[in-house]
């Protein structure tokens, strides 16, 4: 009999490497969108929600040497992916994983910023994969519980960062500014110029700002778009 627990496919980056072991989801391009774009530089500590494989946050790390990192994740099998990702860096004395419910969890202190890949299926049929379900579905995560939750732990000056596919961000933009939670950040994601934008990239604050707003294509005629190597250079190995 075939087991349900799939193996979740590897990636190489130039400083680090995943290993996905069961952890239900791969390396994505959304993924090392929010790693590259999310703000991470002049702050102390980073709270990663829903960590997976860890990805975001060995990319903060990377991006900042003095950055210290608390990575959660409510699924067994992505903590241990996580868990032996961290060990394999040159950063794991800056990493710190928890596993648990974000919601129920009890933290010391707030953070300077947070970055999340969140669950953005509302409804339908659940994936064949119990991990990738839980990753993908916000049944085990609403997006109203993660923005009040996000609210709570940030410093009052802290940011959170995420990246959603276009209808669902502007949802999740409207139900953060009824929760007090201002945009500073929003870049809308096109895979092609000729193309609608498919995803956004959102960056929160406390602090009432000017929104700066911006657009990013990822490919180009001939390849990747100058705009996209020049964010992700640091990571992929090719760019």
């Amino acid at each position: 009999m075939k087991s349900s627990r799939q193996k979740t496919k590897s990636f190489n980056f130039k400083q680090f490497s995943i290993e996905g072991g069961h952890s239900g989801m791969p390396v994505s391009t959304d993924g090392v969108l929010l790693g590259s774009w999310a703000y991470v530089e002049n702050i102390n500590t980073l709270l990663d929600i829903g960590t997976g494989t860890g990805l975001l946050a060995l990319m903060s790390a990377q991006r900042n040497d003095q950055l210290a990192i608390t990575a959660v994740d409510i699924d067994r099998s992505a903590i241990e992916s996580a868990q032996y990702n961290f060990q394999a860096s040159p950063w794991q004395e800056r990493l710190k994983l928890l596993e648990g419910n974000i919601l129920e969890l009890n933290f010391d202190s707030q953070y300077d910023g947070i970055v999340c890949n969140p669950p953005y299926f509302n409804s339908g049929e659940q994936s064949a994969n119990e991990q990738r379900a839980i990753a993908r579905h916000t049944n085990s995560l609403s997006h109203h519980a993660l923005l009040r939750r996000c609210y709570d732990l940030t410093t009052p000056s802290g940011l959170a960062s995420f990246i959603l596919p276009l209808v669902e961000g502007e949802q999740f933009i409207a139900l953060a500014s009824d929760l007090n939670w201002y945009i500073r950040r929003l870049c809308y994601v096109k895979t092609t110029k000729t193309k609608d934008p498919s995803r956004l990239l959102i960056e929160l604050s406390k602090v009432k700002a000017e929104p700066q707003e911006s657009t990013l294509t990822i490919h180009s005629n001939d390849g990747y778009s100058d705009e996209f190597r020049s964010l992700t250079q640091n990571f992929y190995l090719k760019m």
